[in-house]
């Protein structure tokens, strides 16, 4: 295989790329299981593997100049070239836990030749470090969305059952934070493309499965209305409720990202209506200004104006301040919008700072949380990653919590799957708005 077609072959060293062309080649032969010894015996044991000549090549990548910033990246990628062709057959998605918990296992005592002693010593010191890092971190998301994949699992497999289990069980449920909470740095083109397709397929799953409920809740209600529960029970087959609201919850988040919230407008109209208007902003100052009272009404009054509407104000006249003379274009558009982001929920993940956001969800509650920053995706499509990313930081964050500590976030989780659904997705629910 040519160096120029194999993604694995970017930027990497001669005995890399020959760990990775091996890899490739035992893929055509072993099964997942016989891959998964041989990965174990060659990064964990660094001993007894059948090709010698692989076990020197690994030994000069760690004994390296460079292996101390670059093992990290070169580990990831062997591990992506096995989750990459197990991913083209979904029923080998369940090898990818094993294969990742190999890390979680000691190397045995046996006996090494000390030739090789300092080499696999700071095999075990790399691998140890390996698991502590944010690539590691990656793949044991990864690794439990391709296990618990909502395509091929039924919808019961995705609500919790005990309410004290970490947020992280919850990754499957989120394809908007794949992106941002499955993938690391430094990855090839090729890793990139396995999440996306996974991301797909969990997207277009969650919108059959929100389409069939709600289709059937109307269909049931419908039923009552002329007959009894009873009738409705015994005409319909029932469909589990895909999120982890309860009914109530889910028919006021449908109803408030569906229906009219605003003046008789739909978000969908909001926007539309702002950015005709904001188009005759004679300059950036004034686009602020504008901006600032789309962004208003969604807030109720008495805690706006306590300390929230100043703030907003604030923050908005202290982005480029040194354009305000010019024209609004695209460039001022989207670093206006990334930045009222930072603001209304974190900035940095080396120091998730979100007071504004807790605050904001304490006093206006989840569904006018997520609401806003609905208004800011709509007016900017371009943004929509940028606050994927926000909010994967602070699942990030909070991914070893128990569910039951911070319900706030699982259930705005929830209201941001529904929101950009509706809004961005090909679901399409617009029967519902009769019921709103």
């Amino acid at each position: 295989m040519s160096n120029w077609t194999n993604p694995y072959y970017e930027s990497t060293s001669s005995e890399e790329q020959q760990i990775y062309q091996h890899l490739l080649k035992l893929l055509e032969s072993q099964s997942p299981s016989q891959m998964i010894e041989r990965f174990r015996a060659l990064f964990i044991e660094g001993a007894d593997y059948p090709e010698t000549e692989i076990l020197l090549l690994l030994d000069k990548i760690v004994v390296s100049n460079n292996s101390e910033q670059d093992f990290k990246y070169f580990l990831n990628r062997c591990c992506h070239i096995l989750i990459n062709r197990w991913h083209m057959q979904p029923q080998l998605y369940s090898h990818v836990p094993g294969l990742i918990a190999v890390f979680e296992k000691q190397p045995s005592r046996s006996r090494i030749h000390s030739f090789r002693y300092a080499a696999i010593r700071r095999l075990q010191e790399q691998v140890k470090q390996f698991t502590q890092s944010e690539q590691y971190q990656a793949l044991c998301r990864l690794a439990r969305v391709m296990s618990h994949n909502r395509v091929m699992s039924n919808n019961k497999d995705f609500i919790p059952h005990n309410q004290n289990q970490p947020l992280i069980t919850l990754i499957p449920r989120y394809p908007y934070l794949y992106q941002h909470c499955l993938l690391s740095d430094n990855c090839a083109f090729e890793h990139k493309n396995t999440v996306r397709t996974i991301q797909e397929q969990v997207q277009k799953q969650f919108e059959i499965d929100l389409s069939k409920y709600v289709t059937y809740q109307i269909r049931r209600a419908e039923i009552i209305k002329v007959s009894s529960v009873e009738q409705a029970d015994r005409i319909l087959r029932g469909v589990n409720n895909p999120t982890l609201l309860q009914n109530a919850e889910l028919y006021t988040t449908l109803r408030q990202f569906i229906g009219k919230v605003e003046s008789g407008s739909t978000y969908q109209d909001l926007a539309k209506s702002f950015l005709q208007y904001s188009r005759q902003s004679p300059d950036f100052y004034s686009f602020k200004e504008d901006l600032y009272q789309y962004l208003i009404p969604t807030i109720d009054s008495d805690y706006g104006k306590r300390k929230f509407y100043s703030r907003l104000h604030n923050q908005l006249h202290n982005i480029l301040p040194e354009a305000n003379s010019q024209k609004i274009n695209e460039f001022l558009l989207v670093r206006t919008c990334s930045q009222i982001l930072n603001f209304l929920v974190v900035e940095s993940s080396a120091l998730p700072q979100h007071f504004t956001f807790i605050d904001l969800v304490n006093n206006q509650g989840t569904t006018v949380t997520t609401a806003l920053l609905l208004k800011i995706a709509l007016i900017c499509q371009k943004i929509k990653p940028y606050l994927e990313k926000r909010l994967a930081i602070l699942f990030n964050h909070y991914e070893a919590s128990a569910t039951s500590c911070i319900q706030w976030l699982v259930t705005l989780l929830e209201q941001v799957n529904i929101a950009l659904s509706i809004h961005f997705g090909d679901i399409d629910l617009s029967y519902f708005k009769k019921c709103c």
